[in-house]
């Protein structure tokens, strides 16, 4: 008996570890399959660097093992990151003539785009040459378009440019209907998060701030667009009453808004012509994936400065947006490295948990007492993304950044009506006064509505008081200007919640000033995760994550907004829901 267990113990030892060892191979064989080809990009003479502006852009792309389960009609992601990493490569590249956009229908917020027609500009003044085209251009992708050489457009495209707006989405009539009550507590005039869930239509307060920050927005795309394309700010004005989507593609001709009518097979000959002597071969064109694999001119440095991505909401989401927990080990992390000597922390974020904001914002009181700390904004760095950029020595964003929300609010479902609709019925056995306290199933009574308030009034001073500490305000100036209120870069720069205008490019410059260093190495933090890695996390909920985003492209964040309803637990500081300024 004792020989026969022996032999069958060892049997199942054997099968495990052959199915382990099975299990690797099958991995490292579907990697080898999947992963994409990492061949270094060796560019000719006459190279043309040929930027696809389409799909969402996101702030860093990481490889997605799962894609093969999404379907060829999937949304694709492209990283900011990396536009401007090639943008500046090509710009630095003797073989790179020139660069030739392909607008498409890019989802992207605007200080996003400012960020790519910042490195466009920049890349110009190596005397290269920028020709952009698009069967149709979006009114972003003209913005971003109007920096360019020349601006080409199809025969029977158009224009869009018609104006900013932003539009929200209302849901109180809805919940009446469900017999659900969503009871609010909240500090700030403007902080209109939870508008949608117990109003109808505006606040007049929200009327104002929103009306504020998409003229600030709109006002700030015509100057750049009248300067680039040589029309006068009024004439812009006027042509964006006329709704050039609908006008024919000859009339954005005679305006100015682009240069020339052509079809797509034309762009080539056009290309040409800015190519000089060389311009008599045939230019090579350098697709964006191709570009990324053109390696760089850089010496190993052991000084280095960090950048830290802060992208989404703040413990919105275990696996999606910024956790916590995660990044406070990150900047902890890059606190603790001798090696480097400054960090920029690019925020890209409307908020989230007030208490992860605070654990965030204590991790970087930590490191800025050891390195200097930029802060650099993308298109949102609001509420939760305020309290968590508000310790930097200097903060920068984009004209066009939504910023501010300084405000808190809470909030409880009351379903009580819903029980009595459907059937149910509640009782309850307790031992204190409180014990059943705050519940889902009826409404406040006075006194809990008093404690709710009272602790909502608690997060919004510390708030506040966090603020005034990081720029050196005194908590009434913060309040004077808080309120919930969303505000744009531009108008944040003149009420003192950011110290300049600019990009991210920038504030790496001015963190390697504030330390003092010339020659150093950008690495970022967290680091991207390879193909492999990639694909043994995935083996998780996160795959549903991946699969959404890839088949649901933009509507995914109204998706995301809806089911992070079931994890808004505890108090938040939160900018509105689906700002979409368009």
């Amino acid at each position: 008996m004792k020989q026969f267990l022996k032999y069958t113990l060892a049997t199942i030892v054997g099968i495990l570890i052959a199915s382990i060892i099975t299990m690797f191979i099958f991995f490292g064989m579907l990697g080898s399959l999947l992963s994409p080809k990492e061949a270094v990009t060796t560019l000719k003479p006459n190279s043309v660097y040929q930027l696809d502006l389409s799909g969402s852009l996101v702030e860093r792309t990481e490889d997605n093992p799962f894609e093969f389960l999404t379907g060829r009609y999937a949304e694709t992601n492209i990283g900011l990151d990396e536009i401007l990493a090639n943008i500046r490569k090509a710009k630095d590249n003797p073989n790179i003539a020139g660069i030739q956009l392909n607008c498409g229908a890019l989802s992207a917020g605007y200080a996003s785009v400012t960020e790519i027609r910042d490195a466009l500009a920049d890349f110009k003044e190596s005397g290269k040459f920028i020709v952009a085209y698009a069967d149709s251009y979006t009114q972003k992708m003209y913005y971003l378009a109007s920096v360019a050489d020349q601006v080409l457009l199809n025969p029977i495209g158009s224009v869009e440019f018609q104006g900013i707006s932003s539009t929200t989405m209302f849901y109180k009539n809805m919940l009446d209907k469900l017999g659900i009550e969503m009871q609010i507590v909240k500090v700030g005039e403007f902080k209109s998060a939870v508008e949608p869930y117990i109003n109808t239509k505006m606040s007049d307060a929200n009327r104002q701030q929103v009306t504020v920050y998409v003229n600030s927005i709109w006002q700030n795309l015509l100057n750049e667009v009248s300067e680039a394309r040589g029309i006068a700010v009024n004439r812009l004005s006027a042509y964006a009453d006329e709704a050039l989507s609908f006008r024919e593609a000859q009339k954005t001709l005679d305006y100015g808004f682009v240069d020339q009518l052509v079809y797509q097979s034309e762009v080539e000959e056009i290309v040409k012509t800015y190519m000089g002597e060389t311009g008599k071969s045939k230019p090579v064109f350098v697709k964006h994936s191709a570009m990324k694999n053109v390696p760089e001119d850089k010496k190993y440095n052991k000084t280095k400065l960090a950048v830290i991505y802060a992208v989404g909401g703040i413990d919105m989401s275990e696996t999606d947006g910024i956790v916590s927990k995660k990044l406070v080990k990150t900047i902890n992390k890059v606190a603790d490295d001798d090696a480097v000597k400054a960090v920029v922390f690019r925020i890209n974020s409307g908020g989230g948990s007030a208490y992860g904001s605070e654990q965030i914002w204590y991790a970087l009181t930590r490191l800025k007492a050891k390195k200097p700390l930029i802060v650099s904004m993308g298109d949102y760095a609001a509420s939760g993304g305020y309290y968590i950029a508000c310790m930097g020595d200097q903060i920068i964003a984009q004209p066009n950044t939504l910023t501010g929300s300084i405000g808190v609010f809470g909030q409880i479902p009351n379903i009580g009506k819903l029980s009595e609709k459907i059937g149910l019925n509640y009782d309850v056995v307790k031992t204190n006064k409180m014990s059943e306290g705050i519940t889902i199933h009826r409404a406040f009574t006075p006194e809990e509505r008093g404690i709710m308030q009272n602790y909502v009034n608690q997060t919004y001073e510390l708030f506040v008081q966090r603020c005034a500490d990081g720029r050196d305000m005194t908590t009434a100036q913060i309040k004077a200007i808080a309120e919930g209120r969303v505000w744009t870069g531009e108008n944040a720069l003149e009420i003192g919640l950011v110290d300049k205008l600019g990009n991210l490019n920038d504030a790496i410059a001015l963190a390697a000033q504030a330390a003092n260093i010339d020659s150093y190495a950008v690495a970022e933090y967290p680091a991207k995760e390879d193909f492999m890695s990639q694909l043994l996390k995935g083996m998780s909920d996160d795959v549903e994550t991946r699969f959404l985003k890839s088949k649901l492209g933009d509507r995914y964040n109204a998706f995301r907004e809806i089911s992070n309803m079931e994890n808004m637990n505890g108090i938040f500081a939160l900018m509105p829901f689906g700002v979409e300024v368009r």
